[in-house]
């Protein structure tokens, strides 16, 4: 006779030492009980893998996506149960209530779980993470670079010192700066380690990207990121980061279902004969986000296939080539109508973003790798 109980739905809220757990027994009515906590050591889960192992046939877990990452979500699905990483900011809340512990967490999410109210997010296997980890680092380089010359042209508009041409950064703007003298010692030194700082940021993005063109060929996802390539305003990093963030596009059964995950959709309050809509949603991944409204800028100018995007077209099938100067055609066509009817350019580089997003996801999904 079998003793184990028929199905249960585990909900456990993650931190950096414990983890709480709540299970919730199969059914509507189904007891919700306080299981404790546990400590995040794997032997430790693996023990409590064991004990739900024992008593139940069918388990099912879940806990938020967070900075803990998802050690425990492929050590739990590698014992044979059902994980569900969850995205937080869509878990149903109850706008009464005012006390949040780890037990309350736990308790809720196993009750979520068992009524089928909880979203899922993607889950990225260890290579794709670790090509993530180095494209966000990359990232996180060159904001720092931006950040850095930042503060020296505001000490250098402080200061009355202004560099009239058109493009700074160059060589002739670094010689400019080492001209700059000032009378007293210490703010000649700020401006001098604040010069250092921003190569030394330089240097780092360098360093990442030629990490990033040394790795991507080899990742199964390599192909994809070259035929991105194809469009205009897609370069190396923006596609290896769409890819990257993004990771398998099949996910999404249509583009408007991505443009939504990437919050590039309007927002919209409606209610009787009442309709408002608002600003973009904002929702979802903002770095795929941001490099998509800076793609979009480069469709203000007319269509054409510059010399370099050329050699990048040259080594891609005629399908992929034909998309790209669809997607060209049609989106300077549009960046111009809405223009002309006297649209912000804001306004129209993230509808034409939003549109790109569409075009870079029938592309990802025609060189998709079988899986």
């Amino acid at each position: 006779m079998n003793s184990k109980e028929k199905a249960v739905f585990v909900g456990l809220d993650a931190s950096k030492a414990t983890l709480a757990v709540s299970v919730a027994d199969d059914g509507r009515d189904g007891e919700i009980r306080d299981w404790g906590a546990i400590s995040t050591a794997p032997s430790s889960v693996d023990r409590f893998l064991k004990k739900l192992a024992a008593r139940f046939d069918r388990v099912e877990i879940c806990y938020e996506a967070g900075p803990t990452g998802y050690g425990l979500y492929r050590q739990i699905t590698a014992f044979g149960f059902t994980c569900y990483v969850i995205a937080p900011s869509l878990i149903p809340v109850r706008p009464g209530e005012q006390i949040k512990t780890d037990r309350r967490d736990a308790e809720r999410l196993a009750r979520l779980l068992r009524a089928g109210e909880l979203t899922p997010i993607w889950v990225p296997d260890e290579t794709h993470e670790a090509m993530r980890d180095l494209v966000r680092a990359r990232d996180s380089a060159a904001q720092d670079q931006r950040h850095k010359r930042q503060l020296i042209s505001a000490f250098l508009l402080r200061h009355g010192r202004i560099y009239y041409r058109t493009k700074p950064w160059k060589m002739r703007y670094r010689r400019w700066l080492q001209r700059q003298s000032f009378d007293h010692p210490a703010q000649q030194i700020a401006l001098q380690e604040m010069v250092l700082a921003e190569r030394h940021a330089v240097e780092r993005v360098g360093r990442l990207t030629a990490c990033i063109e040394e790795l991507v060929p080899d990742w199964k996802l390599g192909p994809v990121v070259e035929a991105l390539q194809a469009l205009r305003g897609v370069a190396l990093i923006s596609a290896v980061t769409f890819m990257s963030e993004i990771g398998d596009v099949r996910r999404f059964e249509n583009p408007r279902k991505l443009m939504a995950y990437l919050g590039l959709v309007p927002s919209e309050y409606s209610t009787g004969q009442t309709t408002k809509r608002g600003g973009i949603t904002k929702a979802g991944n903002s770095r795929v986000r941001r490099t998509l409204v800076e793609g979009a800028w480069t469709y203000r100018f007319p269509s054409k296939i510059g010399e370099k995007k050329l050699y990048v077209l040259q080594k891609l099938p005629p399908e992929i080539q034909d998309i790209a100067w669809k997607a060209q055609s049609r989106l300077t066509a549009r960046y111009r109508r809405l223009s002309q009817r006297g649209k912000k350019k804001t306004v129209i580089t993230t509808a034409i973003a939003r549109e790109l997003s569409a075009f870079m996801w029938d592309i990802a999904r025609r060189t998709m790798p079988v899986s």
